[in-house]
């Protein structure tokens, strides 16, 4: 279903070159939902390591495996929820993990501070979006508080990843890409993670 890998060989035009497009590190809460995320890495053509951590434990390893890892992307997502609905959506206590993923953005920014040189996905179902996005994140879920497909990080990375990194997506054409649109995630301008080079190696 997502394999776009032979046709993102020549980003731009680049016929007597080559390109590399971003690195990606997933840490999520869930291990079935990181493995499916994997193979969509792997699909696309994207680099991406993948680890399973316990939300509440993220904002622990993120740093050193920023440092292990030095990736383009990071995601930080697993499970969330609204604890009570009928409660207040601008109550980080509401919510079952955005308390944690917030550490967990912290953290990595405290690492790059620049959100052109570490792009971040945070977030998953039903996470408070605008706060995530407060502290730092590029790209969060979720606006109206609805359930997001676990794809949704993914199909984001993808247009991050194979964009120019002279060029800043618009918005919109980053979340038609996805699964949920702007009611299941949402963001800032970004520029892309995509770089040319040049010449092609005979023996590659």
């Amino acid at each position: 279903m997502i394999d776009r890998k032979k046709y993102y060989r020549n980003v731009g035009g680049n016929s007597g070159g080559f390109g590399r497009p971003g690195r990606v590190l997933h840490l999520d809460g869930d291990g079935e939902y990181l493995k499916i995320c994997l193979e969509a890495y792997k699909k696309l053509g994207i680099d991406a390591v993948g680890k399973v951590v316990a939300e509440a434990d993220q904002h622990k390893v993120i740093k050193s495996l920023l440092i292990e890892y030095t990736p383009d992307i990071v995601v930080i997502t697993g499970h969330d929820s609204i604890l009570d609905t009928k409660g207040d959506m601008k109550d980080i206590n509401n919510y079952r993990n955005s308390k944690n993923f917030i550490k967990a953005i912290e953290e990595a920014r405290r690492y790059e501070s620049d959100m052109d040189s570490l792009v971040i996905f945070a977030g998953a179902c039903q996470s408070y979006y605008e706060a995530l996005l407060q502290e730092g994140a590029n790209f969060a879920s979720s606006p109206s508080r609805i359930l997001i497909h676990c794809l949704d990080p993914v199909l984001i990375v993808e247009k991050i990843a194979y964009s120019r990194i002279d060029k800043v997506l618009p918005l919109e054409e980053i979340f038609q890409n996805t699964i949920t649109g702007t009611k299941g995630v949402g963001g800032l301008e970004t520029r892309g993670k995509y770089r040319l080079g040049m010449p092609k190696s005979p023996y590659d």
